[in-house]
């Protein structure tokens, strides 16, 4: 496999690999201190809904309080869909009571999984209680490496651990170059939320 192509010609060879196979199922990751890890899940649902797969939605940050533009879509397209956290860990009183919001997050997705009713499940901020050390990270693990076989997943957040890296299909590691919110620009409805 050889590939003629530069930044400013287009691909002349084909550089897919030999022997291509259809997967059962992936696992995807979306990571990194960038905009647009949330985002890309989201494309990857409404995917996954357009081809009429049942879709599940568990965000680990994010509160029912919150109206965000993609719960908004996502219902009435039939996702099944849980904002289950307690919002930004700095406005917390009680990161107790945060933690164990985010126990019972997990709990809920973990059923989802196991389950194996929904083609794809979306952990939606899912690194941050990892590396936190809210939810168990064997228990996390175990149950993506051993989920039905027709179960595909994406996780998103920052600083995906290496044991979700290793485990994950297809990786992608999104690099802030520059952002709004670092010139004093509030989170805008639309295009962040």
């Amino acid at each position: 496999m050889t590939t003629s192509t530069t930044a400013d010609s287009p691909p002349t060879d084909d550089p897919r690999p030999d022997g291509l196979r259809v997967a059962r199922s992936l696992v995807v990751v979306f990571t990194g201190h960038g905009k647009g890890k949330s985002s890309a899940a989201f494309g990857t649902a409404l995917r996954a809904r357009a081809r009429q797969w049942p879709v599940a939605v568990v965000q680990f940050l994010k509160s029912d309080n919150w109206v965000t533009g993609e719960q908004l879509m996502a219902e009435p397209l039939g996702m099944e869909f849980w904002s289950l956290g307690e919002g930004f860990t700095w406005n917390s009183d009680d990161l107790t009571r945060d933690e164990a919001v985010a126990q019972e997050a997990w709990r809920h997705g973990k059923a989802l999984v196991q389950a194996g009713t929904h083609r794809l499940v979306v952990f939606d901020e899912i690194t941050y209680p990892l590396n936190w050390g809210w939810i168990d990270a064997s228990d996390v693990e175990a149950t993506f490496r051993d989920r039905p076989e027709r179960v595909s997943l994406v996780l998103t957040g920052r600083d995906a651990p290496q044991w979700m890296v290793d485990l994950a299909d297809t990786v992608t590691e999104m690099q802030k170059v520059s952002h709004v919110y670092d010139r004093g620009v509030r989170a805008k409805k639309g295009i962040d939320y």
